[in-house]
């Protein structure tokens, strides 16, 4: 008895220490890894599914479990692994990493202080944080199941929520430029052909680049304001587009029984774009694991590009059969249509080259058809035949059918893909036409017409022979004549003949994002012979016509064609063409005609901000003004950070500024615009916009950004508080306690002397003396007759001044210019330090004056910039005399 007690007394210890040792032999603990559900884990961390299996690959939890970052499959069965954020009682995944690149189970993910890493089973990485991260000291799951990096001081680094794929979770916002992209289904998260994109007016469904849908078409969808979109968010009342600095709503869209989910519901919410092309909010039931679809865009299943696959027709939300002429494809399960026609065949795909040399047939649609495109299109071209559109189409190697207009002449086309038809949600009498490619006929229509021409009836029928050739030669005739009628006309409207080939013309076409195509006798009718001009710019004039609708129109015919003068059109045309803003003026559409280039915009009634402020009576009162300001600056907010690509328009002055009845204000002439993508520097080779509102960078070889365009804006914003140009000349008193607010319309001294009587002074540099002075109402437009108040001037005046900053980037944006404005953003402070460069402007401008004056000669030359003769701390850089053509650039 007392020889077995003893290891029955070791037996306490002995055994955890047996079980630890077998624990760490056989399941060696992951470097860094660290234990399962923790909220954070520390840099130099590495996980993989297999360390992890038990917990189906989750390393990482939130603080109160919601979320689980894991390395996992989607499906059981798959052996396609992503590292993915997942709600854990819904098991619904709200990210991934590496949807389009999955790894296997012995991947590995790395957390270092450059970054999060993910490498494929062969260590070569596949997917990564940005690797010019500052040093990573942590990596974070939040409870709102955003994945964080933060440096040791705790600031974020990187997160997950600026990366969405294809779901929104509550708070998390989707960005102006964002998107949602689909899946390819629920086993494979490889992106698929359905986006959900936020734009600057509305959000948005497409399918491969082509709008289906957008969130204010639907009913429960409320526009609030017009203000810019920022973002969208989805919260516990219901999905809403922000604007404004993130104070206004544009359009909500109120969800139903808001109250049962909160942050403590048993309910879960987020937004979803499914495989299938629908945009829903979907309310989780996590306790009963049971969900419903709060609100679904669009509502009509058939409105889905691809609902019934290729060429099928969508009926009753969902119910599907092939077009006639079609059938379903008898030797594939794609459910995709084919034509009924054996010899017959769709068009394959564009290798470049066009179809002309192919037999094309065009198969006819019912009439009671259409397709989702049309509704969000424009024409590619207006006033033209059937065969003329499908001739366009024809040699188009990317076009797969037309739809046709037989009122207006309209020609729309199906381009690059082509998906199911619905029945027409309208009254349109649009026709479609399907194109087709006939097998087995090499050559197409030339050789199939001259296989039937009945040569050898002609040489066995003299007298036909005779006949025929007798035609020919009157219908030679009669074209040779129509060309020289042509071209007398041409040469009395001073149009360039020589320079026009059929070719040349039809590369318009495929312009990606063109607008209409008028023809040359639509505008020249409309224009009545281009009579009225109505302005005239850097590149064209101005003529107000009207069309047969009856809309009025300005068509501006380019008249500066240099070098450059073909790729300056194009760049116009492809710009305005794809954006609208309430504050930039529409493209209406182009005529390309004998080398000539016109652009159709919309008409704005009281015409330029430089008659109107400058020459207009009435007078324009101070809440036009603001309004004016305002207006222009989110102008140009939206076309530097609203649109796909940032847009400069390197010629803000007054002269592109339009208005409109009730005080509409819109911006015009986007033949300087530039467009940058982000990775691009911004450095322009030559010298662009007009004397007065030119910034300095321009003269010192300095990179050319958005920054060029705030000052524009700050010296257009102080021609506004004065009434007046900012290079006229104006009389300034040494008498600094004068209030006298007309002497500015006080006769020039010719001796401009600063100490006796008034001496002429540069408008910009007197804004910055009275701002110094507080003396804010001898800025005012002496018009005004005490109709503004000095804080409304003190406020345009500290926006310009900031905005006219020598260092551009001290110059605020043009987002931060409408905060201001609207008072969501304090207003700045002008940098006194980098406004004395308007000290050395102002002595040029009063040196040129008087100079001009006594040589009373127009070719005299405004010296901008100089080092000056008396000492000075300043570094300004030395300039000689300079032009007025060298500092504005060819106009």
């Amino acid at each position: 008895m007392g020889s077995s007690a003893a290891p029955s007394s070791c037996h306490p210890l002995l055994f955890p220490l047996l079980f630890l040792i077998w624990a760490v032999v056989l399941f060696p603990s992951p470097t860094g890894a660290g234990p399962v559900s923790v909220p954070s884990i520390s840099a130099n961390f590495t996980a993989s599914y297999l360390q992890f299996i038990d917990n189906s690959g989750a390393f990482l939890a939130s603080q109160n479990s919601s979320f689980q970052a894991r390395i996992t499959n989607a499906k059981p069965e798959s052996t396609s692994f992503y590292f993915v954020i997942i709600h854990v009682d819904s098991n619904t995944i709200v990210w991934s990493a590496n949807r389009n690149q999955p790894i296997a189970k012995s991947s590995e993910l790395r957390l270092t202080a450059n970054g999060l890493t993910l490498y494929n089973d062969t260590g070569h990485p596949i997917w990564s944080t940005p690797r010019n991260l500052p040093s990573v000291s942590s990596m974070h799951l939040l409870e709102s199941g955003n994945l964080v990096l933060l440096d040791g001081r705790n600031n974020t680094l990187w997160e997950s929520f600026d990366f969405p794929t294809d779901v929104l979770v509550v708070g998390q916002k989707l960005r102006v430029g964002k998107s949602l992209v689909s899946s390819l289904s629920d086993g494979d998260l490889s992106e698929g052909s359905y986006r959900f994109v936020i734009g600057y007016n509305d959000a948005m469904l497409q399918w491969n680049g082509m709008n289906y849908w957008k969130l204010s078409m639907d009913k429960r969808a409320f526009r609030d304001t017009n203000f810019p979109v920022e973002y969208m968010v989805l919260n516990f009342t219901g999905l809403y587009l922000i604007g404004g600095n993130g104070l206004q709503i544009v359009i909500k869209v109120i969800l139903d029984d808001s109250s049962d989910v909160s942050a403590n519901s048993p309910y879960f919410r987020i937004v979803k774009l499914d495989q299938n092309g629908m945009f829903s909010v979907v309310k989780i039931n996590v306790m009963g694991r049971s969900s419903e679809q709060e609100f679904r865009g669009p509502t009509d299943s058939c409105q889905i590009p691809f609902i019934c696959r290729r060429l099928g027709v969508c009926t009753n939300g969902g119910s599907c059969q092939c077009a006639p002429a079609f059938h379903y494809d008898p030797n594939m399960n794609s459910g995709d249509c084919v034509p009924t026609d054996g010899s017959l065949a769709l068009p394959g795909s564009c290798n470049g080259s066009s179809s002309n040399s192919t037999a094309v047939k065009y198969l006819t649609l019912r009439n009671d058809l259409d397709y989702f495109s049309n509704d969000f299109a424009d024409p590619v071209v207006h006033d033209v035949s059937l065969s003329a559109c499908q001739n366009l189409c024809s040699i188009n190697c990317s076009c797969l059918g037309v739809f046709y207009s037989q009122v207006s002449g309209s020609c729309y086309m199906v381009m690059n893909y082509i998906g199911s038809i619905m029945i027409k949600s309208s009254s349109t009498d649009r026709l479609g036409y399907i194109k087709t490619i006939a097998l087995g006929v090499p050559n197409g229509y030339s050789q199939k017409t001259k296989s039937d021409f009945p040569v050898v009836a002609v040489i066995l029928l003299p007298s036909s022979g005779v006949i025929v050739i007798a035609l020919v030669a009157i219908l030679i005739w009669l074209r040779r004549r129509r060309r020289r009628w042509e071209k007398f006309a041409d040469s009395k409207l001073g149009r360039d003949y020589s320079s026009s080939s059929a070719e040349g013309e039809m590369e318009f076409v495929s312009i990606p994002g063109l607008p209409i195509r008028f023809d040359f006798k639509v505008l020249a009718v409309a224009t009545g012979g281009f009579k009225t001009q109505i302005g005239s710019g850097g590149f064209g004039t101005v003529y107000k016509g009207t069309l047969r609708d009856g809309t009025d129109v300005a068509v501006k015919k380019i008249t500066c064609l240099g070098s450059q003068g073909k790729r300056e059109f194009l760049t116009e045309i492809a710009v305005i063409g794809k954006i609208h803003h309430v504050n930039l003026v529409k493209l209406k559409g182009f005529c390309a005609y004998r080398g000539q280039r016109f652009l159709v915009y919309e008409y704005m009634s009281r015409g330029s901000l430089d008659r109107t402020l400058f020459h207009g009576e009435p007078v324009l009162q101070w809440n036009e003004r603001y309004e004016i300001a305002l207006g222009t600056a989110r102008g140009l907010a939206y076309l530097h950070s609203g649109c796909e690509h940032k847009i400069i328009h390197c010629d803000v002055k007054p002269e592109n500024i339009l208005l409109h009845d009730k005080s509409q204000v819109k911006i015009s002439d986007f033949g300087l615009s530039k467009l940058l993508s982000p990775e691009q520097s911004g450095l322009f080779t030559t010298m662009r916009g007009t004397r007065g509102y030119l910034a300095p960078e321009w003269l010192t070889s300095s990179a050319i950004s958005d920054k060029t365009d705030v000052y524009s804006y700050g010296m257009v914003l102080l021609e506004l508080i004065r009434g007046k140009k900012n290079s006229s000349p104006q009389t300034h008193s040494n008498n600094s306690s004068g209030t006298d607010s007309n002497r500015e319309n006080v006769a020039p001294s010719s001796s401009s002397s600063g100490e006796s009587g008034n001496r002429l002074v540069y408008f910009p540099l007197f804004a910055l003396e009275m701002h110094e002075e507080r003396r804010y109402m001898e800025l005012a437009d002496p018009r005004l007759m005490g109709q503004v108040r000095s804080e409304d001037v003190e406020k345009l005046v500290r926006v310009a001044l900031c905005c006219v900053h020598e260092e551009p980037n001290l110059r605020p944006s043009m987002s931060n210019v409408v905060g201001m404005l609207e008072g969501g953003v304090p207003l700045g402070e002008p940098r006194m330090e980098s406004l004395n460069f308007l000290r050395f402007y102002g002595r040029r401008f009063t040196e040129a004056s008087t100079l001009k004056e006594n040589m009373n000669s127009e070719q005299n030359q405004l010296m901008l910039y100089r080092q000056p003769t008396t000492n000075s701390n300043s570094s300004y850089n030395s300039f000689s005399y300079m032009s007025s053509q060298q500092v504005s650039g060819p106009r």
